[in-house]
């Protein structure tokens, strides 16, 4: 049985073109006519392939490099053996992601193209949904009543579409997501298995028990977001929860209701953000961050993973630990606790008896 391969290139490059691309030059004398049409990490790369490298610490990794062409920085080009053509660029990573989205441009969207029919024959679309041109829907998809879909978006199998949900243009919805109450821009990518706009874990607690807060507002999903496989996003209680233009969530991320998030955040796995937070601009949470309801992060704040926030941030700060706290404040606090640590006492080796 031979080995599928999910993402073909869709041509091949030569040396002279990365560099039209990227802004690299190459090392003298290098042959700019060397073509590639693959990439590959820097250990395994053959002489079809591009590579990176950029770090100190993989440089023990380039004498045996057998790439065709190698992106490096400007300090280890020399180090590049002659058979690997060296374009040098101040930022390897950056350049060698530009030329891999030129090769593979199919990986940037869902995986799933249909042949033929635009609407699978065994996809649900309601007579009064609108659909735009060269709009595709997969097989178990359901669309429902007064949804609209922009032209080319793409609805995998399985998906279902609520009633009077809009989807931009150029979208693309994964396998298996629901979207009700949901307002959605252009250019917008909601991998698999997603649930957005259902109702926010809202009730008013007594003493007879628990009673359910209606939770009445939408989900409003700007141009240019992407959200990660297995998310979930609350529908508002009283006012929108909004997802702002740009921005990135990572996998399994529980997002509450009016939570506002700005432009151009990352938000990385398993994070939990409570009801009624507000991210600003350029914020970003590591993996396994916490936030308390009401919280407020500041514009280019920066979160560790793991952190438990429950104080407002400051703009541009960078906070860790559980309860966060300011960089500073948690490294100091980390050297203290190493220092009061008591030293173990080892009792001396016991010398050997003779015999």
């Amino acid at each position: 049985m031979t080995e599928p391969i999910f993402f073909e290139g869709a041509m091949t490059l030569s040396a002279a073109e990365i560099c039209e691309l990227t802004g690299a030059v190459a090392r003298e004398g290098d042959a700019l006519d060397r073509r590639i049409s693959g990439i590959a990490a820097l250990d395994q790369a053959g002489p079809h392939e591009l590579a990176f490298m950029a770090g100190a610490r993989y440089a023990g990794e380039l004498g045996l490099l057998r790439a065709g062409i190698c992106l490096v920085a400007p300090r280890f080009a020399a180090e590049v053996p002659a058979r690997t053509v060296a374009l040098i660029v101040d930022d390897p990573y950056r350049a060698f992601v530009t030329v891999a989205q030129t090769l593979f441009p199919d990986s940037l969207r869902s995986s799933f193209a249909f042949a033929g029919e635009h609407v699978s024959p065994g996809a649900f679309v309601h007579p009064a949904a609108r659909l735009e041109p060269e709009v595709q829907v997969g097989q178990g998809a359901v669309i429902g009543e007064g949804a609209e879909i922009g032209a080319h978006s793409l609805i995998a199998p399985g998906a279902v579409i609520g009633p009077g949900v809009r989807i931009g243009r150029h979208c693309a919805i994964g396998a298996g997501t629901s979207i009700v109450n949901a307002l959605i821009g252009d250019h917008v990518t909601v991998h698999a298995g997603c649930r957005i706009g259902q109702d926010g874990f809202g009730y008013v607690s007594s003493a007879a028990g628990h009673t359910k807060v209606p939770q009445v507002g939408r989900v409003i999903i700007q141009d240019r977001v992407e959200i990660g496989a297995n998310t979930t996003i609350d529908r508002g209680g009283v006012r929108d929860t909004v997802i702002g233009e740009g921005s990135k969530i990572d996998n399994l991320v529980q997002i509450g209701h009016n939570v506002s998030i700005g432009r151009h955040c990352l938000v990385v796995a398993q994070c939990g953000v409570s009801g009624s937070v507000t991210l600003e601009d350029f914020v970003v949470l590591g993996g396994q961050v916490g936030i308390a309801d009401h919280v407020t992060i500041g514009e280019g704040a920066q979160v560790g993973a793991q952190s438990g926030v429950m104080n407002d941030i400051p703009p541009g700060e960078r906070w860790f630990g559980y309860p966060a706290m300011p960089g500073r404040a948690y490294f100091r606090h980390i050297a203290a606790r190493r220092s009061s640590r008591p030293r173990r006492a080892f009792p001396a080796a016991a010398g050997r008896e003779e015999e």
